[in-house]
């Protein structure tokens, strides 16, 4: 059975609550720590130095950083940032990580969704197999008469015997 005709086939694995729920709780982990990353850079440009909260300080301060709170969770050397460009940073960082998050599903879909292309082969594949280069690579098996003859020391060998 060719791979095409398997990929008409029904699988019949359902679809389970289990494979949204584990994207779900990775995209909601991956916001919480862009909240961090925009509060990072945010000190940062303050002139506060890199800030980044460590143990429990993770998840407990969410809550007073998003209330506009630079220093929560963290020790800060130097001036905070203010509340609007702390709002600002996340604001944007966010944004980059729901760009990213789109990008990436197009792309997974396009890839191994429903509306892919089934049986086909890759512009990288057909270029192997049927380019221009595969062709010049073989030209000699194909029209050997083009090709210049091959000046060798060797002595010509029939093939039937055991070379000398």
């Amino acid at each position: 059975m060719t791979i095409a005709q398997a990929d008409r086939r029904r699988d019949p694995y359902p679809f389970t609550w289990e494979i949204p729920v584990g994207v779900l709780t990775v995209w909601l982990l991956l916001a919480c720590l862009g909240v961090h990353l925009g509060r990072a850079i945010a000190n940062w440009f303050a002139g506060a130095g890199w800030t980044w909260p460590t143990g429990r300080a993770l998840f407990a301060s969410l809550p007073r950083v998003l209330a506009g709170d630079p220093t929560a969770g963290v020790a800060v050397h130097g001036p905070a940032a203010g509340a609007a460009a702390l709002h600002g940073w996340i604001i944007a960082v966010q944004l980059v990580l729901l760009a990213a998050t789109i990008a990436g599903t197009l792309w997974g879909l396009h890839r191994w969704g429903p509306g892919r292309m089934h049986g086909m082969a890759s512009p990288s594949e057909t270029e192997q197999i049927l380019g221009i280069s595969r062709l010049q690579r073989v030209a000699p098996i194909i029209r050997p008469d083009l090709q210049p003859p091959v000046a060798t020391n060797e002595q010509p060998h029939d093939g039937y015997h055991p070379a000398p």
